[in-house]
């Protein structure tokens, strides 16, 4: 893998057979699951840039206005020579916002599923920002992250954009804001970019979009497990369906069996039913108290928060406490 001006670049991503282990643990259950960072291969990747574009999609262009707006602030919270440690990167349009307006920041560490799209932004970033070291960590943030000992320890701000957040269950948020503590270190700072509740027909219309990005986005898990793991999934007997659970309060997106079928995957056949679904991702939507409760059952201390006009989206400055 050409590196070109990238400081470093650690690989400690996914490997096939996790992949078949979690597609086949999944695919037993009473209510057939994904996680959902297996969405993110490379043309996933690229398929969640185009929602991100998409007019029905408020998330990334709210988040981004915000950003513009509080950037001034992170910075001066994140001091001079701050290393910024983005867990799942994706695109590089935010950190560019942060990096804009930091004084003489030393690194960039983007952590992120998706190998080939992580090089190639971070191979951008550090073409554009020449006196930032920037340090590729290919990993699962799920799970517990080990920065490369040339990551300074001083004057980590980690980020979290994108209302990511969500697609933990409660429990599982807390895990994770935990590990990421664990990963950034005492007294560091973590943005974490929080989606709120608003009205369900907002919701509805950003999940499933008239140009049918999210459904072939949603799809393309199946194409995935076709080309890695020897599935014959058909494409066109599953119907992508994203619906609010008013009770949880989050978005529940599944792939719908469009009839009677037996699929085999990584050797092993599973039945479906008319209508039986695969839940592949859930997206958690929060009040700002109710996720400054989060934080603090997971140790971080509420800092800041600001939301736009419309109050469609939060951005959080969490101070770890330990």
């Amino acid at each position: 893998m050409e590196l070109g001006s990238l400081a470093h670049f650690e690989d400690a991503g996914t490997k096939t057979d996790e992949f078949r282990a979690d597609v086949l643990a999944g695919l037993s259950k009473e209510q057939k699951s994904i996680p959902a960072k297996y969405f993110y291969d490379e043309q996933g990747s690229r398929l969640f840039d185009r929602i991100c574009a998409l007019d029905e999609y408020y998330v990334t262009r709210t988040e981004l206005k915000l950003l513009r707006a509080c950037a001034p602030e992170l910075a001066k919270r994140a001091g001079r020579n701050a290393t910024l440690v983005e867990f799942g990167s994706g695109s590089n349009k935010k950190i560019r916002i942060l990096l804009d307006h930091l004084e003489d920041a030393s690194a960039y560490v983007p952590i992120d599923i998706s190998r080939e799209h992580l090089v190639a932004s971070s191979r951008e970033i550090a073409d554009d920002f020449g006196a930032v070291q920037v340090i590729p960590v290919c990993a699962d943030f799920t799970r517990e992250v080990a920065l490369p000992d040339i990551v300074d320890t001083d004057g980590r701000l980690g980020l979290f954009p994108g209302s990511t957040i969500g697609n933990f269950d409660p429990d599982a948020a807390v895990a994770f804001l935990r590990r990421a503590a664990g990963t950034l270190g005492a007294g560091a700072g973590f943005m974490v970019g929080v989606d709120l509740k608003k009205d369900e027909s907002i919701l509805h219309a950003a999940y499933n979009d008239c140009a049918g990005v999210t459904a072939e986005f949603n799809l393309n898990l199946l194409r995935r497990m076709n080309r890695e793991l020897d599935g014959n999934f058909e494409l066109a007997a599953f119907d992508h369906d994203a619906r609010y659970n008013r009770a949880r309060g989050r978005i529940e997106m599944h792939l719908v069996s469009r009839r009677d079928q037996t699929v085999s995957v990584a050797g092993t056949a599973f039945s479906f039913s008319a209508g039986e679904s695969i839940h592949t991702e859930n997206s958690y939507k929060y009040d700002v108290e109710e996720f400054q409760d989060l934080a603090a059952r997971a140790g971080w201390h509420a800092a800041d928060v600001w939301c736009e006009a419309d109050r469609l989206f939060s951005i959080h400055y969490l101070e770890n406490c330990a």
